[in-house]
């Protein structure tokens, strides 16, 4: 039975792989909106009950620790950007799912046999116990 099962997460695990492989272009962030008032005070966005300039569109991300914003401009740069950020949270998704699928995987393999030392001992099998080799560098 465990090979069984062992089969079907290898399957899994070459499936996971196959869909990153697939992913798109993508990048880390998030899209806000932003919008208000502007500094002009003879501007429509001043009058009462004007919803004001906006909604613009910011991507924002982390780049070396600090934050980064990038102005989406234009329509085609917030659907270009919004597939990118989705792209990565699929990402994100799959590399989560694969790391279970591996772990399972690992814990079902058979263990390798434990090394020996030339001397054909083990670390556990010292002559003395308690006895370490003399540090040969000297201080």
């Amino acid at each position: 039975m465990p090979s069984v099962l062992l089969s079907q997460l290898e399957q899994q695990r070459a499936q996971l792989q196959r869909q990153i492989a697939q992913l798109g272009d993508l990048r880390a962030g998030s899209i806000t909106p932003t919008g208000g008032r502007c500094g002009n005070p003879h501007c429509h966005c001043h009058q009462p009950k004007d919803r004001g300039h906006g909604p613009d569109y910011r991507l924002t991300r982390k780049v070396e620790g600090k934050t980064v914003t990038e102005t989406l401009a234009s329509p085609a740069a917030l659907h270009k950007a919004q597939h990118e950020v989705s792209e990565y949270h699929r990402f994100r998704s799959l590399s989560q799912a694969l790391l279970e699928v591996s772990e399972k995987i690992c814990g079902r393999l058979p263990r390798p046999p434990r090394r020996r030392k030339k001397n054909g001992r083990s670390h556990a099998e010292r002559s003395r116990p308690g006895s370490r080799p003399a540090f040969a560098g000297g201080l």
